[in-house]
């Protein structure tokens, strides 16, 4: 071969991506299985002479950057060509990969650019981690399956596993072999800090630039990349550095620039200063948006050009287009803005399993709830007795839908309702903190609202993490309970941004007569210039809430109380605004006293200590409409499930939709 061939690297090829699973694991033969990583997708392309270059995802030249990567590989071609995809990541204190590490590194190599080509940076050490191989020699893969690519791959002999590797895979019938599955596969990337799993078609090819079905994303976290449209200016202990950040990104169907909310944690201090650097010269005197955003979102807003690419995390994309629940990840030097697609409002992959027993079923075990490891105890005890339906069960339910019920806990003490002995047994209320919770739990202190006197003080749970949930469910804590109203990190209690009208029938009537109320009170609400969302009460009834803006905590009441009267006056036969018992038969009862600052009501998707575990339900109004007959609107855990999984939250919309309390 002449010299120029021997040092030229094969062509660059657009890379192919994966499709996210909808949060359904596939799983039979025809399937392998991968760890998703954590670093910057990245191609590495090797000469027969051995010369490297390491392209990103859209071809910006990572080779002087990673320059202790490139070389490492060529001993083991013995004079090949080669092109591989892959991941460069690097690896943190605890031997797991850390995609912050990485996000700093590169800030530092952004800022000594000017140093000699080729810098190294010796105290954050990379590695090359390849899931594909699309050409070995004259051998163009691309067509090949994926079980001929992936054992080309495999066969590469790995002079410096330090610096490049290959992936783990494995297939279904392997787990088979070993009696386990793909979902315990996912346990093991969860609990050793991978991404997620990435399931790929035995049989099939390497399509350039494309998202087949072929390579189905199960991740484990939601990321996002943005572009940052603008910043706020900190307040209070970050006055005079970076708030947070305006967040936008293109409309998959129209191409325009929209707004999708905005990131206020995940900075370090060097990361605000570093951020406000490079943004203050990209300032301009108008937001870039097709739409201007809702302008309770851009209050001391500060505007720029959209040319910087990050990543966050979050827990949820609304109905409404907004991402909740976020934290910072860093820039994407990788990405451009052109790139950069907001996420349709799907619901959060289930969680996986809890990892295996350490002790017999029954005694207590250990498990890995998001950041913190639980001891839990007696998973096999039957809490429903008419169904079977055991603690385990309660504590999977809670873990795998509190990507939906953690956004309606946040920020609300919490009032527990215990079952230790299952529905049959003895229950109590419990809004004290009991004893023995863990010091990570979050607390808040309030004045009591009960019976016993002024000078009382309650410490109340805040359940803001998976690890609260599962602690929670763990006490047989089945139902929560929660105020119209959040509570300030220093313990000052916010006005109600919620109204409700809980519809409880009364002798003689069921939900269907609840359902008839319901539409009624939807046209009367819209007319006052709300917007009603419902759910079941999971057991007899449902309620409706408005997201509100008042100043005045005894207006919710008084305002729910006159249109209860209004509703009953007019059909008294069907409605009473009076609580008196004697009043309810053949009536549905408007409930307005829990929009009293004293009072509660059970959260959504919150559990219910009835007869069968029946959850409290977000439901549509056209399911509110067509109901006829009680199961109608009667939903157990394995159906929300399935309602979220499909749905998402129909209840994502209430904070963005508040208004002007009539």
């Amino acid at each position: 071969m002449a010299a120029h061939d021997a040092s030229r690297v094969p062509a660059w090829v657009d890379p192919m991506l994966a499709k996210a699973d909808g949060g359904r694991l596939r799983s039979g033969p025809e399937w392998a299985y991968e760890y998703k990583l954590d670093g910057y997708r990245a191609a590495m392309r090797i000469a027969p002479d051995g010369t490297t270059v390491l392209t990103s995802r859209n071809n910006i030249d990572f080779t002087a950057e990673f320059a202790e990567l490139a070389g490492v590989l060529a001993p083991g071609l013995d004079g090949q060509a080669a092109h591989l995809d892959g991941e460069v990541v690097t690896y943190g204190e605890d031997g797991r990969i850390d995609f912050e590490l990485m996000q700093e590194r590169r800030g530092r190599w952004v800022r000594h650019q000017s140093a000699p080509k080729g810098l190294a940076f010796d105290d954050v050490p990379v590695r090359f981690l390849a899931f594909d191989l699309l050409r070995l020699g004259d051998r163009d893969l691309l067509k090949e399956p994926y079980d001929v690519r992936r054992g080309l791959l495999a066969g590469l002999p790995m002079p410096d596993p330090y610096r490049v590797s290959v992936v783990r895979a494995v297939t279904f019938a392997e787990l088979a072999a070993d009696r386990r599955t793909p979902a315990d596969f996912l346990a093991h990337a969860a609990s050793a800090g991978y991404e997620g799993v990435v399931a790929k078609l035995r049989n099939s090819g390497y399509s350039p630039g494309q998202r087949p079905d072929s390579w189905l994303k199960h991740p484990l976290i939601r990321t996002q990349e943005v572009i940052v449209c603008g910043w706020r200016p900190g307040q209070r202990s970050f006055t005079g550095t970076l708030g947070g950040l305006l967040l936008g990104a293109h409309d998959p169907g129209t191409g325009d620039l929209v707004y999708i909310g905005d990131v206020g944690t995940g900075f370090s201090q060097a990361t605000r200063a570093e951020l406000q650097a490079r943004l203050e010269p990209l300032e301009r005197r108008t937001h870039p948006f097709a739409v201007a955003p809702p302008r309770e979102d851009t209050v001391r807003a500060r505007w720029v050009e959209p040319r910087l690419v990050g990543e966050i995390v979050y827990r949820q994309f609304t109905r409404a287009g907004r991402v909740r629940h976020t934290a910072w990840r860093g820039l994407r030097a990788d990405k451009e803005p052109g790139d950069v697609l907001a996420p349709r409002a799907t619901p959060l992959p289930e969680l996986p399993p809890p990892p295996a027993p350490t002790e017999p079923a029954g005694q207590r075990i250990t498990v890995q709830a998001g950041n913190r490891q639980l001891t839990l105890s007696n998973l096999d005890k039957v809490l429903y007795p008419a169904d079977g339906f055991t603690k385990g069960e309660v504590i999977n339910y809670y873990s795998r839908v509190a990507a939906f019920l953690l956004p309606h806990l946040a920020g609300r003490p919490v009032t527990f309702i215990r079952y230790p002995n299952g529905v049959d047994g003895e229950k109590w209320f419990e809004k004290n903190v009991p004893n023995g919770a863990p010091a990570w739990l979050h607390t808040v202190r309030l004045p009591s609202t009960g019976s016993r006197g002024s000078g009382d003080t309650i410490d109340y749970p805040l359940l803001d993490e998976l690890p609260d949930l599962v602690w929670a469910a763990n006490m047989a804590a089945l139902e929560l309970h929660v105020p119209q109203w959040t509570v300030t990190p220093d313990a000052t209690r916010r006005a109600p941004d919620r109204l409700v009208f809980d519809l409880d029938p009364g002798p003689g009537t069921t939900v269907v007569d609840c359902a008839r109320v319901a539409e009624r009170l939807h046209d009367v609400l819209v007319a006052d210039g709300l917007t009603p969302f419902a759910k079941t009460s999971g057991s007899k009834g449902m309620q409706l809430y408005c997201g509100i803006e008042t100043d005045d905590p005894a207006a919710p009441s008084a305002y729910a109380k006159d249109l209860a009267r209004r509703l009953a006056r007019e059909t008294p036969d069907t409605v009473t605004a009076v609580m008196a018992k004697a009043q309810r038969t053949g009536r549905v009862f408007i409930d307005w006293s829990q929009n009293n600052p004293a009072k509660t009501t059970v959260a959504p998707y919150s559990l219910r200590g009835r007869d069968h575990p029946a959850v409290s339900t977000p439901v549509t109004w056209a399911e509110v409409r067509a109901c006829r007959h009680v199961l109608h609107l009667t939903f157990t855990a394995e159906d929300v499930l399935e309602r979220v999984a499909e749905h998402g939250d129909l209840l994502a919309g209430l904070p963005e939709s508040a208004a002007p309390l009539p």
